[in-house]
């Protein structure tokens, strides 16, 4: 899988106090943004004349462990397009704002269990119930695990008492995921929010992993 473009050697700190005053401030911005982020790495992309004009040319970062909107993401690699920001407000100590749209790409990756528990909960359980009556013919889903290079969908099966579990492959399409059995007998495309455009999905190491874009509007 495709994975970021590599970075330079120098280590992800921005020097100079306003970068850093910045990059301060974008840390804090994410971590509001998210219940959990272990591991960030941040890393600015311009100069201190440009973002004293209020122009970041981007942003890359890193991190492990992320929960967003009640999704579990082992890790999380992005990098931005150009943002907008307002220093003048940091100057001041008051805390970030980021009031224009903008573009990020990069790569994220789910284990087996935090998909279970990112589908188990209020926020997505329609959405893990749709795949398993899609894939399964039954809902709800009951859990899923990974395993050599398969996605592995599991409900209870009624009256024997045993699970039902169902081995599937994963693909990008037309900017959707696809979820597919290995049979070949049941297919389902998960909808995506319009802002957000997968390009590639596989699974390898544990890991479901997505590349892919998105338009973030703060």
């Amino acid at each position: 899988m495709d994975t970021l473009p590599p970075t330079s050697a120098e280590p992800l700190t921005p020097a100079g106090p306003l970068l850093g005053l910045l990059s301060r401030g974008l840390e804090l911005w994410l971590r509001q943004q998210c219940s959990l982020i272990e591991g960030l790495e941040i890393q600015l992309e311009g100069s201190a004349a440009q973002l004293m004009r209020g122009r970041l040319e981007g942003v890359r970062l890193r991190a492990r462990r992320v929960v967003y909107q009640n999704l579990r993401f082992d890790r999380v690699e992005l990098a931005s397009g150009v943002i907008r920001v307002r220093m003048g407000a940091l100057l001041r100590g008051q805390s970030l704002k980021l009031e224009h749209p903008f573009q990020v790409r990069g790569s994220v990756a789910f284990s087996g269990p935090d998909l279970g528990v990112s589908l188990a909960t209020p926020s997505w359980r329609n959405l893990g119930d749709g795949l398993a009556e899609e894939i399964l013919g039954l809902s709800p889903l009951a859990g899923l695990r990974i395993e050599e290079g398969r996605l592995v969908l599991i409900a209870h099966g009624s009256g024997s008492g045993r699970p039902l579990e169902v081995a599937t492959s994963v693909r990008a399409v037309e900017g959707n995921l696809e979820v597919r059995s290995l049979d070949g007998g049941a297919l389902a495309r998960l909808p995506m929010d319009p802002a957000i455009r997968i390009e590639q999905a596989q699974i390898g190491g544990g890991l479901l992993q997505l590349l892919g874009e998105a338009r973030v509007s703060p």
